[in-house]
């Protein structure tokens, strides 16, 4: 019975200590909001066509289909060009700020809504990947997704040294300005009825909004740490939670589609790979498709081992080395269909889901390298920037 108590007040412990997986969160948060990033860009010139009011799948019809469906979409609110352009423009800077880290809690809100606004507008619109990155912007709202490698942390750090220093911290105005405008915005749709299709996402968007003051307020008038404290615990626990439903999805995925694969005739006799191969809509390369199609021996090989993998990938997570041959093949595999099949987004949000697997030595070395590489490319354009420091004091790369 105590063995069992010293493993439950353990658990818990590692639940409500700390925002498990820093560098995990910061990869997704980086990777999702990189990849729908591009994929606006991609298509700024095509918006129109895929989400503006007068496009294919008109506004009407996309009313009517919400209706049935219950599904959330500003886009509907108005059916006007104006507000259309406006909201474009606002998904590309929250994906931005997104990707940078920049008010991380608030970006990871206006990414969801931008998100779920632009692919329910025109449901009809995607290759795959976009159900991943509709259920993973849901899930990032609730991960502290810029612990490391962020703007946010870059801003923490330098107040904390700053404090650490005896200097005067100068008070946050661009939170709260950000939290006004947030609060009359969700207040002004409220209370116009734009919420008309369930209540979840204004739920959603009414408590985060009580939350990031909540926060904000505990930080700046609190005389005791419990009321911080007790936030903290709060917060980790949804942050290890949502990550935990994000690592389940991904396995989820995999899991599915093996065993899908696995009843299909085409998949059994090995031939699968072969015929999206010779599909016009997926042959940007013919004739990259046509060397690889050759051998009938690879393209069997090829499909074995695609469901080999995916069936396989869920139960190998216990045993670390077999999880991480597995996940690089994975990321081969998505990386092979982006190129081959032309299909560059939906490769980049399944590599972005297997990347919260990736173990937490590789991705620190991983951002070692990418700092020292910004900082040789900054003293390269500015060679009055000195050398950093190891922790030492000798300048790195002395030895």
């Amino acid at each position: 019975m105590n063995r069992l108590s010293l493993i439950l007040s353990c658990g818990i412990a590692r639940a409500t200590g700390a925002a498990l997986g820093p560098y995990q969160s910061a990869v997704i948060r980086i990777g999702f909001a990189g990849t729908w990033l591009l994929f606006l860009l991609r298509e700024f010139p095509h918006r129109q066509e895929l989400y503006g009011p007068a496009g294919p799948w008109g506004w009407n019809l996309a009313k009517e289909l919400t209706a049935d469906n219950h599904a959330f979409t500003a886009l509907l609110w108005s059916d006007g060009q104006v507000w259309f352009e406006c909201f474009y423009l606002l998904a590309i800077a929250a994906s931005a700020a997104l990707l940078l880290g920049w008010r991380t809690r608030t970006a990871s809100v206006l990414f969801m809504l931008g998100v779920l606004s632009l692919q329910n507008r025109s449901v009809f619109v995607g290759d795959g990947g976009d159900n991943v990155l509709h259920l993973m912007s849901f899930y990032l709202v609730f991960t502290r997704c810029g612990q490391v490698w962020s703007l946010d942390a870059r801003r923490a750090a330098r107040t904390g040294a700053a404090r650490a220093r005896g200097e005067r911290v100068p008070a946050d105005r661009v939170g709260p300005a950000l939290w006004a405008v947030f609060g009359l915005a969700l207040a002004i749709a409220t209370f116009t009825g734009r919420f008309d299709n369930g209540w979840l996402i204004p739920a959603l968007l009414w408590t985060a909004w009580v939350v990031l003051g909540l926060w904000w307020a505990v930080g700046r008038w609190a005389k005791s740490p419990e009321p911080r404290i007790l936030l903290d615990v709060i917060t980790n626990i949804l942050h290890n939670g949502a990550l935990l439903v994000i690592m389940a999805e991904a396995c989820l995925i995999y899991a599915t589609a093996g065993w899908y694969k696995i009843q299909g005739s085409r998949w059994q006799d090995g031939t699968a790979v072969y015929y999206p191969l010779h599909l016009d809509y997926f042959s940007p390369w013919p004739g990259l498709a046509d060397l690889m199609s050759a051998s009938g021996t690879i393209m069997t090989i090829v499909a074995y081992g695609t469901v080999a993998v995916q069936v396989a990938f869920p139960f190998t997570l216990f045993n670390r080395r077999v999880k991480n041959v597995l996940l690089v093949l994975l990321m081969i595999e998505h990386s092979v269909i982006a190129v081959v099949l032309g299909l560059p987004f939906f490769s980049l949000a399944m590599i972005t889901a297997d990347a919260v697997f990736l173990p937490t030595p590789f991705l620190r070395r991983l951002g070692a390298l990418v700092a020292r590489a910004r900082e040789r490319t900054v003293r390269r354009s500015d060679p009055a920037v000195p050398a950093p420091r190891s922790p030492e004091g000798s300048p790195q790369g002395a030895a």
